[in-house]
């Protein structure tokens, strides 16, 4: 799978690109990861990629032309997603890394910057995407996210696939708790069920836990649960 970032600081990715799972799945060629820096493609001897609003107002939008250069210079896999991150997109949750790493070859996101860009970049975005209702300095941070999140979704770069299935929301369910050694730290020990060595009963308790956690601290995902729960109950 083939990811374009189109950013003005593609040194922000240098670490985050050759650390953990990430940097492993690049050397195995999993995942290709190209930079492309719109300062390349400005117009001006300044290399100058941003302006002024028309109509006034704080702070400057980084200029149409550079951008369209940039992205119109990449290869065009068949199957290609062109991702703006912004506040104002639809907000990343494991639904959408899911589809991208399914459904598509290539992915070109582009990173916001400044407050924000031209409105008429926007003609060559097929889907806004946002880490959360909060801003942030640059859109790096929210595509360094949704590239790792994807890439470690893509067959070859978790070692145990199965362990993909069991994690959080993946049934729409925060994760239940786990435990390893010491048996018993200070004054904590790990319960009893997972001693047990049955596991249908180390089954039947995770699936409680996850069902209580997502109650308590997710009541949004777990009112949607119920209603999915429902909905299948009545379809059966």
């Amino acid at each position: 799978m083939r990811f374009d970032i189109v950013t003005l600081f593609p040194d922000f990715f240098a670490s985050p690109l050759s650390s953990g799972l990430l940097g492993k799945a690049l050397a195995k060629e999993i995942a290709i990861v190209n930079l492309i820096n719109p300062r390349e493609f400005a117009l001006d001897k300044h290399r100058r990629v941003d302006d002024e609003p028309y109509g006034g107002g704080v702070g400057m939008l980084i200029k149409p032309e550079p951008v369209f250069a940039a992205i119109e210079s990449l290869p065009m896999l068949p199957r290609r997603q062109v991702i703006f991150m912004t506040p104002q997109g639809k907000p990343m949750n494991q639904s959408l890394l899911k589809e991208l790493a399914v459904n598509y070859d290539q992915i070109v996101i582009l990173c916001g910057h400044y407050e924000g860009v031209d409105e008429r970049v926007l003609n060559l975005v097929d889907r806004e995407v946002s880490l959360g209702d909060f801003v942030l300095t640059c859109g790096e941070i929210p595509a360094l996210a949704l590239l790792n999140g994807t890439i470690r979704l893509l067959p070859g770069t978790i070692g145990k696939e199965e362990s993909l299935k069991a994690e959080s929301f993946e049934a729409g369910l925060l994760d239940y708790p786990q435990y390893t050694r010491p048996f018993v730290f200070r004054e904590w020990e790990v319960p009893k069920v997972l001693r047990s060595g049955n596991h249908a009963e180390i089954d039947r308790w995770r699936k409680e836990q996850q069902i209580e956690r997502t109650r308590i601290r997710r009541p949004d995902l777990y009112q949607r649960w119920l209603e999915e729960e429902n909905q299948g109950a009545d379809a059966s």
